[in-house]
């Protein structure tokens, strides 16, 4: 089907089955362009204007409309009022679709029925690339409904069934030799006993195609990170292994060292946001000076890490080439880490664009402002490539990775909060 019809398509959908015409995809629809890679933006939270969300039926007749086309790439739908049933939609639509590289679902209500209709569709799609489900509940709600009000209420019991959606994926993952980037982050895990990393070690056992992963936000501990890196110390594809805001501590992060001096793929890790504090700084700064670590870029930031463990880090940058890219703001910076720091950036071992910090002087004390950079927030771009070899600053890896896709504002641009010794 040519992209010139896609939106007279749509409207018969909508009329075939009594849907009324939501003005958010019309007027994206209208836009699309005629070209072999073309990416839907409907997310529900646009930045300049107004927009009416997509609901379920709202997916129901885009993925009519999408089944025979061999045009559009991807689609991005965060942040709407989709539910399990619009999933199940998206996953009968990737079940015949062979072009949609890139599907975009976060910050919707999707919950265990329709996380299941999504890993249920990874076992038969041999087409989709990239998979985002950050800020999605993943759990399991009973509606209560009323003629005066709507609601839904959360039981602990259906919370738990959240793990099973996660370890679904995991299983779907283990036979999928398509998928390079899956996104997970905060699925509202209410078991202890983290399960679900038990399942993606064996899956990173098994699977080889998979490049970048993120785990933010599920309540990880050094369990959980020792299960992980079992299966991680194995595995050969991974470059992009997201850990931000879990309850990682030094244990935790020694598991992960050890990891990295046998792992010859993993570039960049995100480590913001936990506690690894001094030793767990020593344990990354060990790894980071082992013969064949390949890590090029790791974020620290916010970990209570003081002057031990920071210089720790700052002395394996002068020994280590490879390490380029490295953030640290949030901890604490006394005047040695300043003045360490702010003579790799003069150097020129660390380019001030592939940090988070600028060393200025005031009475002759070293201090450390904040600067607005931090890690790329994806890795793998749909296009079927990775970003390694665009532009090296943190800055240009922001959020951009489906063709299509508006660029962030430039966030070095704005200023920088300074942090006294």
């Amino acid at each position: 089907m040519a992209t010139a019809n896609i939106s007279v398509f749509h409207a018969a959908v909508c009329a075939e089955y009594e849907i009324k015409v939501n003005p958010h995809v019309l007027d994206a629809l209208e836009k699309t362009t005629d070209t072999e890679s073309v990416t839907l933006q409907l997310r529900g939270n646009h930045r300049l204007r107004c927009v009416q969300r997509l609901d379920d039926r709202d997916v129901l007749a885009l993925s009519k409309c999408l089944r025979n086309n061999e045009c559009v790439t991807g689609l991005d739908v965060s942040y709407n009022n989709i539910t399990d049933e619009g999933a199940g939609h998206l996953a009968d639509l990737l079940q015949c679709n062979s072009t949609l590289l890139s599907l975009r679902l976060s910050g919707n209500k999707i919950g265990n029925r329709g996380a299941m209709h999504l890993a249920s569709m990874l076992q038969v799609n041999d087409s989709l690339t990239e998979l985002e489900l950050d800020a999605c509940d993943l759990v399991n709600t009973h509606k209560h409904t009323d003629t005066h009000c709507k609601s839904v209420s959360l039981t602990l019991p259906l919370c738990l069934q959240a793990t099973q959606s996660v370890i679904a994926f995991a299983i779907a993952l283990k036979s999928n030799k398509t998928l390079r980037s899956v996104d997970i982050s905060r699925p509202l895990l209410f078991s202890h006993q983290e399960e679900w990393a038990v399942h993606f070690s064996e899956m990173l056992l098994l699977n080889s195609s998979l490049v970048e992963l993120h785990l933010g936000k599920t309540g990880m501990t050094d369990t959980g990170m020792e299960r992980l890196t079992e299966g991680l110390r194995l595995n050969r594809s991974l470059r992009y292994l997201d850990l931000r805001c879990n309850r990682v501590t030094r244990d935790g992060v020694r598991h992960l060292a050890e990891t990295l001096k046998q792992n010859p793929t993993l570039e960049i890790i995100d480590l913001s946001a936990n506690r690894i504090e001094d030793e767990g700084a020593a344990y990354l700064s060990e790894a980071v000076t082992w013969p064949g670590c390949v890590l090029r870029e790791l974020s620290v930031s916010s970990n209570n890490i003081r002057t031990e463990g920071l210089l720790c880090l700052a002395q394996a940058l002068t020994v280590n080439t490879t390490l380029n890219h490295i953030y640290i703001w949030g901890n604490h910076l006394e005047e040695p880490v300043c003045q360490a720091f702010r003579d790799l950036i003069a150097s020129g071992r660390l380019p001030p664009e592939q940090t988070d910090v600028s060393a200025y002087e005031v009475d002759g004390h070293v201090f450390l402002a904040e600067v607005f950079h931090s890690l790329r927030r994806r890795y793998h771009s749909s296009s079927g490539t990775d970003t390694r070899n665009t532009t090296d600053t943190a800055t240009d890896h922001a959020d951009n990775p489906v063709s299509g896709s508006p660029p962030h504002d430039d966030e070095s641009q704005q200023p920088v909060r300074p942090q006294a010794c």
